[in-house]
């Protein structure tokens, strides 16, 4: 007799199948079984089996019997009875989507169609089906059957009569298979998805990347680089060993043509001169579009006479006609040179600054002409000069002086330290900046002079405070010396002073070059014991980036920034960003240039550790500073600030 479809539960749920439409939940812990059995079509009459569970049995009762609970899976049997039913049913299951996980195959009467043509035609339709033949010999035909299909481990064999339990494994453990399967796809295609997206968003990012970099380096009308991408050029250079020329370029009369012919013309010659410039230089020089009408070119040549001769070539390569947008234009330049290690040292900003002041001589000069840089056309380079040679001999004269500023705690107002500061009063130039004769000294050996004589003063005022530091200042050159902390453990030792009493001060500036080396210094200075404070912060090159990565106690805000705390809103954001950021990792904040009362509450305010400025104390020589430090900074200040 011929059996029902029946719908068995073994565990997680009772609702069945109903076309292609799951529930999640129904997903995850159903399989369903096809059946395919030829016996009931050959005997219809015969009485049923004993059935499974006296350990023989035939897939009818197999399929009956499938609703004895054992783990919480529910399996779903269809039963069919030949193989174009077979193939019906899998065709449909795949075209709903509620496929099938594990198809037993039992066709064995006289009516059966070809075993392995039935195998082949459901495999066709769903690869993944687990096939499970019932063979009535061991070494049937049936094994042919696995060296025609694509996934062998996908076939397996049962032999008549059934064993129940085997039987039953095999269908649960094959859906157990083919539900994982499912699931390990589901997540190999979400993350084959993911990782697409992904790759996606990098390549993008990437593209967007490379778009800022190229736009934040090159000129917008001429796509040449610009006057950031020349200066960087420049600097590296300037550090190599070729001999180097930089022309500044400047086109005659440009602003005539752009009054009178407008804008657009102006444009487009800009960029013709652009590209004339460009193919005269080659791949001998590099030249950007500094702005306006003006052009940087860098020249690697031989000499002075080389320089000269290349530039002169590229003034005749601009003295041209040319067809703008329709209009005759006599194009015209004029060249400022210098030459760069020689005339105008190692500094890109003054290299730029002595070309343009060339470039201006050659205005005056009646334009279309070149002319090279010399001292005559810079008063300040003879007085930077008097500069030098007075500090040769300053320190012999008693010209220098070390004064001292206190740097008072923000709840006390108690003197913690104080600032060593060198001035410099000569008979020729009167009192001289230090931002003056400071560069000038590190161009040369005698910055090490003036280190040499500030740090034996500090040291011999050290012993005579009650207990306050000394910050002193080092410059880039000092700084970068390859002996500097075995020089300076050695003068602390020598005086018995110990290295917690001196403060180390350095700009951003001086370990910018090489900040690998610089964190091994610093980090090595603090082991030693000494302090280290980072002078003038918020206006370096990567301060965030410097903070995270020196070993630092303290930050020094630039006066600049507390002066503007009054009239500008973003320096008082910056002063209250640069405070906060310090407090979160664990470092004391030093305000330089405290003048008023009003910057001295808002400071206090704001949090800031430590005040220094004019209106504590002003800058006083060794006796004084060690009086102030006695006696303290007057307490009502404490009434008077809140």
């Amino acid at each position: 007799m011929k059996r029902a479809n029946p719908v068995m539960t073994c565990g997680f749920a009772t609702a069945s199948w109903s076309g292609g439409t799951k529930d999640m939940d129904d997903e995850r812990s159903s399989a369903r079984i096809l059946i395919v059995d030829d016996d009931a079509v050959i005997d219809e009459s015969r009485p049923l089996s004993p059935g499974l569970a006296d350990g023989v049995g035939t897939l009818a009762d197999f399929a009956a019997d499938l609703s004895v609970e054992a783990d919480r899976l529910r399996l779903i049997p269809t039963y069919v009875h030949r193989g174009e039913d077979a193939v019906a049913a899998v065709a449909g299951a795949v075209r709903d989507d509620a496929r099938f996980a594990v198809a037993f195959l039992d066709i064995c009467g006289p009516c059966r169609i070809d075993l392995r043509q039935t195998v082949a035609r459901i495999r066709a339709l769903d690869p993944d089906l687990q096939i499970v033949i019932v063979t009535g010999h061991a070494a049937d035909a049936s094994a042919d059957i696995t060296c025609d299909v694509r996934l062998p481990d996908h076939l397996f064999h049962l032999t008549r009569p059934l064993d129940a339990q085997a039987a039953w494994q095999t269908a649960r453990a094959l859906a157990h298979r083919w539900l994982t399967d499912r699931e390990l796809a589901a997540t190999r295609a979400a993350l084959t998805a993911k990782i697409a997206e992904l790759e996606e968003r990098a390549r993008e990012l990437a593209a967007n990347e490379s778009k800022a970099i190229h736009m934040a380096h090159h000129d917008p009308l001429t796509d040449a680089p610009n006057r950031l991408a020349f200066l960087r050029v420049l600097t590296d250079s300037l550090r190599g060993t070729d001999c180097v020329a930089m022309a500044m370029i400047d086109l005659d009369r440009f602003k005539l043509i752009n009054d009178t012919l407008g804008h657009l013309v102006g444009d487009e010659l800009i960029r013709i001169v652009c590209e004339i410039l460009i193919e005269q230089v080659g791949d001998a020089g590099f030249v950007a579009r500094l702005g306006g009408d003006e052009f940087g070119v860098l020249l690697r040549v031989a000499d002075e006479a080389d320089a000269m001769e290349r530039c002169e070539r590229l003034v005749r390569a601009c003295s041209t006609d040319l067809l703008v947008f329709g209009h005759p234009v006599r194009g015209a330049a004029s060249i400022g040179v210098v030459m760069a290690k020689v005339d105008g040292g190692r500094d890109p900003v003054d290299v730029m600054r002595r070309a343009d002041m060339a470039l201006n001589d050659a205005k005056r000069s009646g334009r279309g002409v070149v002319r090279r840089f010399d001292d005559s056309m810079d008063e300040s380079i003879r007085f930077r000069r008097g500069i030098e040679q007075g500090l040769t001999r300053a320190i012999a004269q008693g010209e220098m002086a070390l004064l001292y500023q206190p740097i008072v705690a923000r709840e006390t107002l108690d003197i913690v330290a104080f600032e060593a500061l060198l001035r410099w009063n000569t008979p020729d130039f009167r009192d001289v900046s230090p931002a003056m004769f400071v560069p000038i000294a590190e161009e040369s050996n005698l910055i090490h002079e003036l280190g040499d004589w500030v740090l034996d003063k500090v040291l011999m005022i050290l012993p005579r405070l009650p207990g306050q530091y000394i910050s002193v200042n080092v410059s880039a050159r000092q700084f970068r010396r390859p002996n500097f902390t075995s020089y300076l453990i050695d003068r602390v030792q020598r005086a018995g002073i110990a290295p917690d009493r001196l403060q180390i001060e350095v700009t951003e500036t001086a370990i910018f070059d090489n900040a690998e080396r610089a964190a091994a210094t610093l980090l090595e200075l603090r082991e030693l014991g000494f302090r280290i404070a980072l002078d003038d912060f918020g206006t370096g090159y990567s301060s965030l980036y410097n903070i995270r990565t020196f070993a630092l106690d303290c930050l020094k805000i630039d006066r600049s920034f507390i002066d503007g705390m009054g009239r500008e809103r973003e320096s008082a954001a910056i002063v209250h960003s640069i405070i906060h950021l310090a407090r979160a990792l664990r470092l004391e904040v030093v305000a330089e240039g405290v003048e008023t009362e009003a910057q001295v509450q808002a400071l206090r305010v704001a949090g800031c550790s430590h005040l220094q400025g004019h209106h504590f104390a002003r800058p006083l020589d060794a006796d004084g500073a060690i009086g102030l430090a006695a006696g303290g900074i007057d307490r009502r200040w404490l009434s008077a600030i809140g």
